[in-house]
């Protein structure tokens, strides 16, 4: 259902002066999605946390979705960012998804108050009951804390194939492409949630990346995404070789500081504002984004 280049798209605020965080700039973020699409990648996804959703009102939150889809305008499919720790607040959310317009969900693990292995597949389970459209899982140990296990992940797919279309797998655990590719098959849209691992990730059988890189270098991206789909390793290792240090960059500080850092960098007068507790990137951590921008070739 999906694959390629899937930026998880930054949401553009205004600058207060303050780093509080200021308004959705709404105008800023159509051009941003033009642009996307423009350069060639092939969904979108509104709200995840690279658009820092953990910072945003429910209103607010489903809004910037809506706004994704009507910029869009069904070029490509958008995937909302909606999960929950509470299963009752995910299945209003992914109602909430769909009347904004969104093709998909993507849906974490609960968090914070860290399900066993049952836990988490009945909590998916829940949410196939009344699931008014498809989700992709996403499983970030690394932020959520909880790991949905491949026998887990497997679980919760095979009871609901037609919901669980794929998985966004942050894991950075590559034997799990083969473990779920041999259990769920190819059609099963595993879709890596590191960009420094993407390329080994396709290699053993994935089909694209939900990447924080793509926000910067969209068609560096797409053009690295065709070229392992069309099984030119060359291409898509001097491609790589080329975005690693912005890969790298990306997460030179707290998340999407350096991003937003890079887009300044890049497009003319784009917003600065995070929202606290993200802060502005480091001086060390801006210097570390030019450099890589210069070896990508983007500045």
């Amino acid at each position: 259902m999906f694959s390629g280049s899937i930026p998880a798209l930054v949401t553009p605020f205004d600058d207060r002066g303050d780093h509080v965080g200021g308004a959705f700039d709404e105008a800023k973020f159509r051009d941003f999605v033009e642009w996307q699409i423009a350069e060639g990648s092939t969904a979108l996804v509104a709200c995840g946390t690279t658009g820092e959703a953990a910072t945003m009102p429910k209103d607010e939150h489903f809004h910037v979705v809506r706004v994704c889809v009507d910029q869009a305008r069904g070029r490509v499919p958008v995937i909302a960012g909606a999960g929950s720790n509470d299963t009752i607040v995910a299945i209003e959310n992914l109602k909430a998804a769909r009347e904004a317009g969104a093709d998909a969900a993507l849906m974490v693990p609960p968090y914070y108050n860290r399900p066993s292995q049952e836990g988490i597949a009945r909590h998916f389970a829940e949410l196939a009951k009344s699931a008014p459209l498809p989700i992709v899982l996403y499983n970030v140990p690394g932020r959520t804390v909880t790991d949905i296990q491949p026998a887990t992940l497997i679980r919760i797919v095979q009871a609901a194939p037609e919901i669980f279309v794929g998985v966004k797998d942050a894991s950075g655990a590559l034997a799990r492409v083969s473990h779920h590719r041999g259990a769920l098959g190819s059609d099963f849209c595993q879709l890596s949630g590191n960009d420094d691992l993407a390329l080994a990730f396709n290699a053993m059988g994935g089909v694209g990346c939900i990447s924080v890189t793509a926000n910067v270098a969209p068609r560096l991206c797409a053009d690295f995404q065709a070229a392992c789909a069309a099984g030119d390793m060359a291409r898509a290792l001097e491609l790589h070789d080329r975005l690693f240090p912005l890969h790298e960059a990306m997460f030179a500080d707290a998340s999407p500081g350096p991003v937003k850092y890079a887009l300044s960098q890049i497009i003319g007068h784009f917003p600065t504002g995070v929202r606290l507790p993200m802060t502005w990137p480091s001086e060390a951590a801006r210097a570390q984004v030019d450099v890589a921008l210069a070896h990508a070739g983007l500045i």
